[in-house]
């Protein structure tokens, strides 16, 4: 007898009742409710809690460095960015070259910081966990940060098997963050094409690299402790701004 042909399933996607067991039934079903391909995280600010406490390693290093400069202001000048694309400012406020032993200084006492203080951001770790199942395993970190780092972080905060392999830092691409090339190079190992990939972040260098990659991005400014504001991500192009991560898995699907 000829085998039974397809049928619509209750989700819009496409029920096939010989030889596909029910997970796979199942998981064609969420597939075609998904508004994204892919997931693509930002990691510092967005997964872990972390910028506060590597910008505190950094305005000491350069305060002992001779450059007399706030927090706050060194938070505002470094969000989003590599230390090394600011070289020729922190060269000419400190008066010194930016040599690879200051570089080694600055890393360890970052990473001392980290290891003591670090933790999640509230929600991340349950929504990463939701979004790993809603879309099979296609979601990706996209850093700007150093690979080690990135590592390290999303190993202390239980993160690392839900996204290796799929982990990727600008220092490793020819351009970082603002320039998209992080977020390809994401997209790429997923095998996805990046206009069907979300993009999330909470600074702006990294919102204009998602953009650029032709991603949708949503931005991430928590209620309190954020560094810039809603209205300042939306206007940079983010289609929408989370104020909790718990909130990204329930706004993925049509």
């Amino acid at each position: 007898a000829p085998s039974p042909g397809p049928c619509a399933s209750p989700g819009g996607g496409v029920w096939r009742l010989n030889g596909m067991d029910k997970a796979h039934q199942i998981k064609q079903i969420g597939y075609s409710n998904m508004l994204f391909e892919a997931i693509l995280f930002d990691c510092d600010g967005v997964l872990v809690d972390s910028e506060h406490i590597t910008n505190r390693a950094l305005h000491t290093m350069l305060n002992a460095s001779g450059w007399a400069i706030s927090e706050a202001e060194c938070l505002q000048i470094f969000i989003g960015k590599t230390v090394r694309s600011e070289t020729a400012r922190i060269e000419r406020e400190t008066g010194q070259p930016l040599t690879d032993a200051w570089m080694a200084a600055f890393y360890a006492l970052r990473d001392q910081g980290l290891h003591a203080h670090l933790q999640a951001i509230p929600g991340a770790v349950a929504a990463v966990q939701q979004c790993h199942a809603l879309l099979g395993g296609k979601i990706a970190v996209a850093s700007g940060a150093d690979k080690a780092k990135v590592l390290m972080q999303l190993d202390k905060v239980g993160l690392l098997p839900l996204f290796d392999p799929h982990i990727f830092s600008g220092h490793d691409l020819p351009r970082t963050k603002p320039f998209p090339d992080v977020y390809l190079a994401a997209a790429a190992s997923l095998q996805r094409d990046p206009r069907r990939c979300l993009v999330i972040e909470d600074a702006l260098p990294g919102l204009q690299a998602g953009l650029a990659a032709g991603a949708t991005v949503w931005g991430y400014c928590p209620w309190e402790g954020g560094h810039t504001t809603p209205e300042a991500l939306l206007a940079a192009g983010a289609q929408r701004v989370l104020r909790d991560m718990a909130e990204l898995p329930g706004l993925l699907r049509h």
